[in-house]
């Protein structure tokens, strides 16, 4: 069962470069959709699971870092759709979405 889940696991983790190549052809420009930041969590958490199953220290590190990535990028998307505004930060480092409520 847990090789399963780790092949069912890797392959939504690589779908997810599938999915990205996919949409960045059709637009004719790099894109990254959002199935590609849904994948890549769904994907990851799961290989985390794995990894941990395997008490694999180097593995759970690894993925555990990717999910808060992943987390925060779906989160900013969310943000986004909702219309919250986008800020300019005082050191010039581009905009940022900030949540004033």
């Amino acid at each position: 069962m847990w090789v399963v889940l780790g092949f069912v696991a890797q392959a939504m983790f690589t779908g997810r470069f599938i999915v990205q190549w996919i949409a960045s052809e059709r637009a004719r420009r790099s894109v990254v959709p959002v199935a590609f930041w849904t994948l890549s969590l769904a994907g990851g958490a799961l290989l985390l699971v794995y990894a941990i199953h395997r008490r694999d220290p180097v593995f759970i590190a690894g993925q555990a870092a990717g999910l808060i990535v992943y987390l925060r990028n779906l989160k900013l998307i969310a943000n986004e759709k909702r219309g919250a505004p986008a800020t300019v930060r005082p050191s010039g480092q581009g905009p940022s979405t900030t949540n004033s409520g």
